[in-house]
């Protein structure tokens, strides 16, 4: 039985300051909905530029509260006034000293449905969030929303398996990944994993990288956002590695049912003996 929900996605540049980047998004957003998407994310700390690749305590300064924080409340007023369900990714503070890589889901009243923490924190060149984030500590949330099951997994916890699969247990019909990913070590895994984890888990991913240079460190992201189905097949073309882009796609989430039928993974997983993958 056909479910086809209308997606969006935003690969974004640059501006220069958190006002005119969050303007941006919002004048997508607004597109997406003309164009009749019912659900939209944007990138990983989409709100500020990818300042992990230096390690400055004057960075601290682009985090907020979720919700509570001026971006998600004004998100949250766009949302309800255009019909949007979003995911909004934004560096986070909790309290004194308690930082996370966090993205928020807001339903398309405008009603917040909880927020995801990254859990995989890297610590290498061109990457230092452990300097900035605690690891996530609010499991994996799957959000019941007005277009279905909505699972969040951020940048580096894409190279984990265990994740993936948590999300596709609790339901998750489409898992969008915001990532923050330069050309380089990783470059040639970026078409690969996330289909491997659709194919795997049996559900749609929305895979969003940032695109462009930016002021921090010797970067160029290169884009190539796209949607791939559980068969692992990309839905319509990925998009540019040089240019700004909103991608919109159907998803018929009928599949999902038809690829759970057909390949019967979740049938013939054996946690009994997977014990061991859980010893340090």
């Amino acid at each position: 039985m056909s479910n086809t929900v209308r997606a969006a996605l935003v690969q974004a540049t640059w501006t220069g300051d958190t006002a005119s980047m969050v303007d941006k998004h919002e004048k997508h957003a607004r597109e997406a909905s003309r164009m009749g998407a019912q659900i939209l994310g944007f990138q990983e700390v989409f709100n500020a530029p990818y300042f992990c690749q230096v390690q400055e305590s004057e960075h601290y300064s682009w985090a907020e509260p979720v919700p509570g924080g001026p971006t998600i409340r004004r998100m949250c007023a766009l949302a309800k006034e255009i019909g949007l369900v979003l995911v909004v990714p934004v560096f986070e503070v909790e309290d004194a000293g308690h930082y996370y890589n966090t993205a928020a889901v807001i339903d398309a009243d405008g009603s917040y449905l909880g927020k995801y923490r990254k859990h995989h924190i890297p610590q290498v060149k061109g990457f230092w969030e452990k300097y900035y984030f605690r690891p996530g500590n609010l499991g994996w949330p799957v959000f019941d929303t007005a277009v279905g099951r909505i699972g969040v997994y951020i940048c580096y916890d894409r190279h984990f398996p265990e994740g993936w699969r948590a999300l596709g247990l609790a339901g998750a019909q489409l898992v969008y990944n915001p990532s923050a990913t330069s050309r380089g070590l990783s470059a040639y895994l970026w078409k690969l994993e996330q289909p491997a984890a659709a194919v795997a888990n049996e559900y749609f991913i929305a895979a969003i990288n940032r695109v462009g240079t930016e002021p921090y460190g010797d970067n160029d992201f290169y884009g190539t956002s796209y949607f791939v189905d559980p068969r692992g097949q990309f839905v319509g073309a990925v998009a540019s590695d040089t240019d700004e882009e909103l991608v919109v796609r159907d998803l018929d989430f009928g599949v999902i049912g038809e690829v759970r039928q057909q390949w019967a993974f979740y049938r013939d997983r054996r946690p009994d003996a997977y014990q061991g993958l859980v010893t340090p």
